[in-house]
């Protein structure tokens, strides 16, 4: 019988490793929007680029948009666990309120959800209609 206390925090150590990782990740996020946005900007200021606009290139434009859009919630999220760290709070499920594995985390930095927790929440949630 193991009588250890539950770990309920990750130690300083480990939250200087995952914040390390997230500023890698935030540092690549931003390179990709860049690049993202500068395309766009091409594709619009391009000479002529409107009389031979067709269906493709609409699309092509609207997908850069969506993932640049993509990438910018992506950054978000990982600054929002930057300030969990800060707070203390990193790695803590909002369902449960137990520490999400850091298996996970190393996975997905930015969750807030243990595997749990984000199957808790999933039921709880009334079904999207449409």
């Amino acid at each position: 019988m193991n009588d250890s206390p539950e770990k309920v925090r990750y130690s300083d150590e480990e939250l200087q490793e995952f914040k390390q990782l997230i500023l890698q990740k935030i540092e690549v996020a931003k390179q990709n929007y860049d690049h993202l946005v500068s395309a766009m900007q091409k594709d619009e200021s391009a000479p002529g680029i409107k009389a031979l606009e067709d269906g493709a290139s609409t699309m092509s434009k609207e997908q850069a948009s969506m993932n640049a859009e993509r990438q910018m919630m992506f950054i978000k999220k990982l600054q929002g666990a930057l300030v969990r760290i800060e707070q203390g709070t990193y790695g803590i499920c909002r369902v449960t309120g137990k520490l999400i594995p850091k298996g996970r985390l190393l996975a997905v930095p930015h969750t807030t959800l243990s595997v749990e927790g984000k199957e808790i929440e999933a039921t709880q949630k009334p079904k999207k209609r449409r």
